[in-house]
């Protein structure tokens, strides 16, 4: 085994020892979240479901009904598609939780109350590690640019070699040529699809997404220029849209001189521009703000947001087709990462990745376990020489300037293996 090789599987070691339990994680609730649309339906149908009928009760009565259900702030209500499902409205209540209302748009009856969210937004938020606090959001950039490392350097242990068993084919003898040709070979399938989601990932992060949803938001690349009656401003709290995608995330605009609307007139506003449905419509507590109508749809080149007045005129009406090129493509990664972009292939295709990354962690867990020496760690011998380190970093550090906070853990990862070394170095020979 030659230097080179036992410098980068050294690193490949320790990138899935740091990040491997992230990752799964990561991959058990986004495989999760990937059935959203079906897990939701099936937990609200029963409060959900309604009877269709020729004529529908008025919009203002569905307000009424919900508010008298539900102490609280209404904050936005959701417009299926389908005739037979319930308008279904969002309460902020006065100690902050949210619950949705389910209101019968036919008859304005409240057919049911549940916490808002329910299961997926816990998914979600386990997902995002944002159930942990803010800070733990920062991990995401850390898991995602190490699972990059991964995946390059566990190309590098790939490549054959002269080899010609476990290159493409998983060797069926039981024992570690098994799980060393089952990880090698699922990481040569997966690897791709591995790399894509860590990308496409990545608008979420703290510090990454940050940055980059400023470089490119308030720039041409980005979000479209406001319409001349106002400029976009970042609302604030439950002012926020509900559903209006990355680029218009908590965008808003600011209309003085218009009172207070009523549901009716935004909503038929809304429908004579033809939204499709399903829609979230957001109602702004400030009286100067615009309404907010958001099309909930699957493909990225059909989101549309229109932001409309408290007399039913239309400020502005923003497409896909207006967003600058990196907007588009940010927008694009985001979709295609929830698996809906290109329909069911899609879905498939990230749910495929999501189990190969549970593959991996477990056939690379057992490797470990087998080839460690017995009350050991196991980790890797550190190869001689500079050159060979450098190597390494060679693959490494381009990722890490990219992502500065994988850059810092990398870091932090080189001085405790320098200090385990040099502790070694120190130990005194048994006699």
């Amino acid at each position: 085994m030659d230097g080179a090789y036992r410098a980068v599987w050294r690193w490949h070691f320790y990138a899935g020892l740091l990040v491997l339990p992230f990752l799964m994680l990561l991959a058990l609730t986004g495989g999760i979240y990937l059935f959203q649309a079906e897990i939701e339906d099936a937990l609200q149908r029963p409060v959900a479901e309604v009877t269709p009928a020729a004529t529908q009760a008025s919009p203002d009565a569905w307000l009424a009904s919900a508010r008298a259900a539900q102490p609280g702030v209404v904050v936005n209500l959701l417009r299926p598609a389908r005739e037979d499902r319930a308008v279904r409205f969002t309460v902020r209540e006065p100690d902050g939780d949210q619950r949705f209302v389910f209101v019968d748009p036919y008859t304005a009856r409240v057919t049911g109350t549940t916490p808002a969210g329910g299961v997926t937004e816990t998914v979600k938020q386990i997902h995002s590690l944002a159930i942990a606090g803010p800070w733990a959001n920062l991990l995401i950039e850390i898991v995602a640019g190490w699972a990059i490392i991964l995946v390059a350097t566990g190309a590098y242990l790939w490549w054959p070699r002269k080899r010609e068993v476990g290159v493409l084919t998983i060797r069926a003898k039981a024992g570690r040529p098994f799980w060393r040709d089952l990880h090698a070979v699922t990481g040569l399938y997966a690897g791709g699809i591995i790399v894509f989601l860590a990308v496409t990932g990545m608008p979420w992060s703290a510090v990454w997404g940050e940055q980059v949803m400023g470089a490119v938001k308030n720039t041409p690349w980005g979000r479209p220029p406001a319409p001349v009656a106002g400029a976009w401003q970042t609302a604030h709290h439950d002012d926020a849209p509900v559903g209006a995608g990355w680029t218009m995330e908590g965008m808003i605009l600011h209309t003085p001189g218009h009172a207070h609307g009523d549901l009716a007139t935004v909503l038929e506003a809304v429908d004579r521009q033809q939204l499709a449905r399903p829609y979230i419509l957001s109602i702004p507590s400030d009286p100067a703000a615009t309404w907010t109508a958001t099309a909930q749809v699957v493909k990225v080149e059909d989101s549309r947001a229109l932001y409309v007045r408290p007399d039913g005129a239309v400020a502005a009406d923003i497409g896909y087709a207006q967003f600058g090129p990196a907007a588009k493509a940010i927008e694009w990664g985001i979709y295609t990462h929830q698996g809906t972009q290109f329909g069911q292939a899609n879905r498939i295709l990230m749910l495929l990745g999501c189990i190969a990354i549970w593959v991996l962690s477990i056939s690379g867990a057992i490797m470990w376990w087998r080839r460690r020496p017995k009350g050991r760690f196991g980790a890797p011998v550190a190869p001689p020489g500079r050159r060979l380190r450098a190597a390494v970093l060679g693959i490494v550090i381009p990722f890490c300037i990219l992502y500065p906070l994988t850059g810092l853990s990398l870091l932090v990862a080189l001085l405790l293996d320098q200090a385990v070394r040099a502790v070694r170095r120190l130990r005194p020979v048994a006699s």
